[in-house]
């Protein structure tokens, strides 16, 4: 398995999959088609947290007027599943790995698991 989770309309996800050879990778546009119950699972299973997959500057959490400090791991699932702007993102999911998000740590780490050297 090796799926992209991806938002079209966001650029640092743009500029994240631009840097990668990805021909050979389900490339999924969020929006358009959201994460699955069992790829939610699969993702899971090793992040081991839903919270790690869970996006906190998502627009949702005031529309709702949710308090993020206050969730637990059930919350973050069933917003998770609820709405597609709870992913953090870009997601690259593989059968061995995960790598979530775009901060820096992330993305060093992804460049490495391409073998992309500056």
């Amino acid at each position: 398995m090796k799926k992209v989770f991806y938002l079209n309309t966001c650029d640092t996800c743009r500029k994240i999959l631009a840097q990668f050879d990805l021909k050979d990778w389900e490339l999924r546009e969020i929006k358009k088609e959201p994460a699955t119950k069992e790829e939610l699972a699969a993702m899971y299973k090793k992040t081991k947290s839903y919270e790690a997959l869970f996006s906190k500057k998502s627009t949702q959490i005031k529309l709702r007027g949710l308090d993020a400090k206050s969730l637990e791991e059930k919350d973050f699932k069933d917003l998770l599943l609820d709405h597609y702007t709870f992913l953090k993102r870009p997601v690259f999911l593989t059968d061995n790995e995960i790598f979530v998000g775009n901060d820096k740590k992330n993305v060093e780490a992804l460049r490495e698991f391409f073998g992309v050297v500056e």
